[in-house]
């Protein structure tokens, strides 16, 4: 079964608008692998508008399930990973500014630049991944990296999924068979969610995780955060 990991980003930004604690985030974390998540993801950005890097070190402790940390590598995130050792870090090619990710690695011009950062993660014993599209050369080219995993970006499949469902998914079934010729695991993230989730998830070979925030937090504000996970497991059986 494709694990899920739940980005907690958005409960975060709930906290921000107001301050103080409330909701918390280390009980919210808690609370989706009870509910049954297979995993938590955070994605601090420098100016923690959301997450905080105290959050990330509070909250490492207390997952028990898989804790993935996601964010562009610059110097200040590097030390906060190798510092809380999570089970895997997920880099992606974020400008400071960025509203959300919307873009893959060059994996050919970024080689070095990445080579050197996975190479210290994957010496402290850190499982990576990175943020990558469905273009050829891309994908053939992370291996050279030494990337464990690539992290499909899937906000080109979401846009396309209703008009039309084969089309949007072909690029994606490219990718993730030449991924696995080239030896590396697959997981996806970026607008899946309960509609268009499950297609995906049946048509991509050997899918190892889905990360999911925007989406299952929003639909939890109707269903409940509980019974929401549970909706979005279902759809990965």
């Amino acid at each position: 079964m494709t694990r899920l990991s739940v980005n907690i980003n958005k409960i975060a930004t709930l906290r921000n608008a107001r301050g103080g604690d409330y909701p918390n985030v280390l009980q919210v974390a808690k609370d989706c692998e009870r509910f049954g998540a297979m995993g938590v993801t955070v994605h601090p950005r420098p100016d923690e508008r959301h997450i905080r890097y105290s959050d990330v070190r509070e909250i490492r402790p207390i997952v028990k399930t898989e804790f993935n940390i996601e964010g562009y590598p610059n110097p200040k995130f590097i030390d906060l990973v190798l510092e809380v050792k999570p089970d895997q870090v997920t880099l992606v090619p974020d400008p400071p500014d960025a509203i959300t990710s919307n873009a893959g690695w060059d994996t050919i011009k970024n080689k070095g630049f990445l080579t050197e950062i996975i190479s210290d993660f994957q010496k402290a014993g850190i499982r990576t991944s990175i943020f990558i599209d469905t273009k050829k050369e891309n994908i053939i080219n992370a291996p050279k990296t030494g990337t464990n995993r690539v992290e499909l970006y899937t906000e080109p499949y979401a846009n396309e999924y209703f008009n039309d469902r084969k089309k949007a998914i072909a690029d994606f079934v490219f990718a993730a068979n030449l991924a696995i010729k080239e030896g590396l695991e697959i997981n996806a993230g970026h607008d899946l969610n309960l509609e268009n989730l499950k297609y995906f998830s049946q048509n991509i070979p050997k899918l190892s995780e889905v990360s999911i925030g925007h989406a299952l937090i929003s639909d939890a504000l109707y269903f409940g955060l509980e019974n929401t996970i549970q909706m979005y497991l279902r759809l990965l059986k």
